[in-house]
């Protein structure tokens, strides 16, 4: 398990995200979807531990192998294609050499026996032994034949090498697996291949993709990145998409409710605002309009984004119930006929202010003159 507990980076003065809080659990996978530029590479390398964060931690549970799709074709130029895949699990290999090595000295000692003995004892335990057989039925799913197993990487052609380290990633049964855009180059029989291993694959994936088909098929959970925040939803990409434009149309419908309540306290005001015993409400009429708020689309305005989901203006000054219901229409701070319980009289105005009983914010010194000044005293 990952648990990511209030992340953030930050380049200089910019900020990629912050204040990011979420739980990655086995059994399940995890698509990470957003713009161009908005940090999915990024925060898998932090969850690898390439990159450091800002600010928070990433914790992984104890005794947890994590596997990661590389991204240098040219790395293993050097190697040939078993040692390759067996390196996704590091320490089976480095049992691997060890063992090579002392068998090929001339002058095998006593502790060398015992060394070599404790090694493959581990060796054993890790399925060392049915090492090459994994490796060529991962290669043979990705569409590679099993002649390539000591073939050198430097020989191979650039697609042959993304489908090489795929399997390097997905060797030895890792408990968690991270993967960027792991489809590139990869044609319709080994994605559907890939397909099918994630889907009986019983630890955590956590997969970058912009191939909204294979994050449909694949993805229990999706990671939205927008705008600076990072949120999951559950569900596939489908699901997520048709919410996200359920969003989208109720906040279109508040805005243009808002709008026709502002065109009518418009012409009240315009009406009545010369009328004498029609002014206190015309001012307050007037004090309401210039509150009311448009609901902000999501960023971007494209479908998807559910960086808004709440859909509220932004004025509020507390979170409790009753303060969230008259912000609703309202800010805290209203504007009440005389007469009105809990009122106080602003020195520079005859004006009357209230505020929600259930408001837990404590009153500004300057409150009178704010509220004086925001009616344009």
């Amino acid at each position: 398990m990952i648990t990511v507990t209030d992340l953030g980076l930050s380049f200089g003065t910019d900020k990629l995200f912050d204040h990011v809080d979420l739980k990655f659990v086995p059994g399940n996978c995890y698509g990470v979807i957003g713009a161009n530029g908005a940090g999915k590479s990024t925060f898998l390398k932090i969850l690898s531990g390439e990159l450091e964060p800002t600010s928070g931690s990433v914790e992984i549970s104890a005794n947890t192998r994590m596997s990661v799709l590389k991204q240098d074709h040219f790395q293993y130029d050097e190697y040939t294609v078993l040692d390759t895949v067996i390196m996704g699990n590091p320490r089976l290999y480095e049992i691997m050499k060890e063992k090579d090595a002392l068998y090929a000295k001339p002058d095998f000692s006593e502790e060398d026996g015992e060394r070599a003995a404790a090694l493959e004892g581990e060796f054993a335990e890790m399925d060392g032994w049915e090492a090459e057989t994994e490796v060529s039925q991962l290669l043979q799913g990705l569409g590679l034949g099993g002649d390539l197993l000591y073939t050198q990487m430097a020989s191979l052609t650039a697609d042959e090498k993304i489908k090489v380290l795929l399997a390097q990633a997905l060797f030895g049964h890792p408990q968690i697996i991270l993967l960027d855009e792991p489809t590139n180059h990869l044609d319709i029989a080994a994605i559907h291949w890939l397909e099918d291993f994630l889907y009986d694959f019983v630890g955590t994936v956590i997969v970058v993709s912009h191939d909204r088909h294979f994050l449909n098929n694949v993805c229990t959970h999706i990671v939205d990145i927008d705008y600076g925040k990072i949120k999951m939803y559950v569900g596939n990409y489908d699901f997520w998409y048709e919410s996200s434009r359920l969003v989208q149309q109720m906040i279109r419908d508040q805005n243009k409710k808002n709008e026709e309540k502002i065109k009518e306290l418009q012409a009240f005001i315009q009406r009545f605002s010369a009328n004498k015993s029609k002014s206190r409400q015309a001012t307050r009429s007037c004090w309401i309009n210039s509150r009311l708020r448009r609901c902000p689309p999501p960023p971007g305005g494209t479908p998807g984004s559910l960086s808004n989901p709440s859909g509220r203006w932004a004025r509020r000054c507390c979170s409790s119930t009753a303060c969230r219901r008259w912000t609703t229409v309202f800010p805290c701070l209203r504007i009440l006929p005389s007469g009105s319980a809990g009122r106080t009289r602003s020195p520079s105005s005859r004006t009357m202010s209230w505020r929600s009983p259930h408001c837990s914010r404590s009153w500004p010194e300057n409150g009178n003159q704010m509220l004086a000044a925001s009616n344009g005293v």
